[in-house]
């Protein structure tokens, strides 16, 4: 089962898993943080509630959570081939994963903004503070532990979504356990794919969590 090969082709299952997993983790926070300040924001106790927009983002955010990841990796293959010009394989992947992570990673970043304590805000406002300020000054820094551990969490999600997207040729060690692990009926590599699924995941869990522990030492 170890022969050139197969080691060979689960290095590149490793690193396909690593480029979709990160990618996909920071082009969804590019569209999850402005989104979950926004949620926070405008909630009925944020600093500026407006409900009109926090339920239209409200509303879009369920709509795509509620969608099962596969389905919704479906639903978009006709988006994803205009996008990047195919189907399938790890690059056209991060499309469906990008779209699926933004509400998530929106929602953890509205949760952990939510946490900071409102007398820290009203301290804030108190000595003038703009809503900009409170919220990039005050706001983004109380949170900054949570926001790490959010982080971490999605990049475990991610990651889990990346070896799904495998059943339909996203690429990736997901992509080796369905091919050959099902398919083939080649039980051995089956298993090392988990396994090796399993120590990213370890490994990703790990340092969100020593990063943060350093961030709130900190404070």
């Amino acid at each position: 089962m170890f022969e050139k090969q197969i080691v060979f082709m689960l290095l590149e299952g490793i690193r396909d898993t690593v480029y979709m997993t990160l990618a996909s983790t920071l082009m969804g926070y590019v569209l999850g943080l402005p989104m979950g300040v926004v949620l926070a924001v405008t909630d009925k106790d944020g600093i500026r509630p407006n409900r009109f927009i926090y339920r239209i983002l409200d509303v879009i955010s369920n709509v795509i959570r509620s969608i099962p990841f596969l389905i919704l990796l479906i639903l978009l293959i006709p988006f994803t081939r205009w996008l990047v010009g195919k189907s399938y394989g790890s690059t056209a992947t991060i499309v469906p994963l990008v779209i699926t992570a933004a509400p998530y990673i929106g929602r953890l970043v509205e949760s952990s903004l939510k946490e900071v304590d409102k007398g820290v805000i009203e301290a804030a406002k108190s000595m003038g503070a703009s809503d900009f300020d409170i919220v990039f000054h005050v706001m983004l820094v109380e949170a900054r532990t949570s926001l790490i551990m959010g982080a971490t969490i999605a990049l475990g999600t991610i990651l889990g979504y990346s070896a799904m997207a495998g059943a339909v040729g996203g690429g990736g060690l997901g992509d080796i356990a369905v091919r050959y692990g099902y398919y083939r009926w080649q039980t051995g590599i089956m298993i090392v794919t988990v396994l090796l699924i399993i120590v990213l995941f370890q490994i990703f869990q790990t340092i969100g969590m020593k990063i943060a522990k350093k961030i709130e030492k900190r404070k």
